[in-house]
């Protein structure tokens, strides 16, 4: 798998993630989709997520520079701002 380069490439990983891993369909993986209350993802989920995009990416994630995350866009901005 190649890394990904920019936001819409990252969206596009995280629609994959998020359908595969949690039934999300990805036309619901919209930017300003809130995690918890449409997806409906708990805080488990979210940690699954992480440790999905480091192990795909090869790049360590804190909790810390997720823990304000609150929407798709807000996912997909911490993975851009860190490849």
């Amino acid at each position: 798998m190649s890394k990904p380069a920019n936001f819409d490439e990252v969206l596009d990983l995280l629609k994959q993630y998020l359908e595969e891993d949690f039934e999300v369909s990805p036309q619901d993986v919209l930017p300003d989709a809130r995690l918890y209350e449409d997806l409906d993802l708990d805080s488990i989920d979210a940690v699954d997520l992480i440790v999905r995009f480091q192990r795909d990416i090869g790049r360590r994630f804190s909790a810390e520079e997720f823990k304000s995350a609150r929407t798709v866009k807000d996912v997909v901005d911490v993975v851009v701002a860190n490849l």
